[in-house]
């Protein structure tokens, strides 16, 4: 009798990631399967699940692959200047989120890690992301402080996910027959959060 395929950790957790990329490419993750997965690397289901204790720690690790996506995205940007790489960033969340909408939605589907090695590395990543825009708030609007560098940061995100959210679900609303575009809803708020971070500098 032949001798099961054998997989070095690192190496099937690769292929994994891989087999996952390419699902998420053309489809929801709602549909794939820890059973599915392993016919896809060739392995036992029970293989992938000593490692990774759980189908749902498996997606967890595509959410780390997809938020270091993201920050690779972000800090690619030129930050010479802050008021057009925070206008460059809003626009680069709506197109990583518009070119691989799937991998996107399975960040926000799935509840991040509540602890252990996936829960840090989630939070790292996320406070990187979250530090390059509050010290981009702060170098455009010196008066902010700390706080409000940090609440405004995540206001900012917030409006700008809904506005990518929205758009991907064509749930904008028209306007005289035209669908409103997520670009110059983007190109409103960010005009319109920057001016209200002039403004303050003007009466300070």
């Amino acid at each position: 009798m032949a001798r099961p395929r054998q997989h070095a950790p690192d190496a099937l957790h690769l292929q994994v990631m891989h087999a996952c990329d390419e699902w998420l490419a053309k489809q929801p993750v709602h549909g794939l399967s820890l059973r599915a997965l392993a016919r896809d690397v060739g392995c036992a289901p029970s293989t992938l699940l000593k490692l990774y204790g759980s189908f749902n720690n498996l997606l967890q690790h595509v959410n780390v692959e997809t938020l270091a996506r993201l920050q690779h995205t972000i800090t690619s940007l030129a930050a010479d200047d802050p008021e057009p790489w925070l206008r460059a960033l809003a626009h680069a969340y709506w197109r990583f989120a518009e070119q691989d909408c799937y991998r996107w939605q399975l960040l926000f589907d799935y509840p991040l890690a509540q602890e252990g090695e996936l829960d840090q590395r989630q939070s790292d990543l996320i406070e990187a992301l979250f530090t390059q825009v509050e010290t981009s708030l702060k170098q455009y609007q010196p008066a902010l402080d700390d706080l409000e560098a940090r609440r405004l940061g995540r206001t900012l995100w917030g409006s700008v996910h809904g506005l990518v959210q929205l758009g991907l679900n064509e749930r904008l609303g028209y306007w005289q027959g035209q669908q409103l575009k997520v670009d110059e809803l983007l190109d409103q708020l960010m005009s319109t959060v920057l001016a209200g971070l002039r403004h303050r500098g003007a009466k300070t």
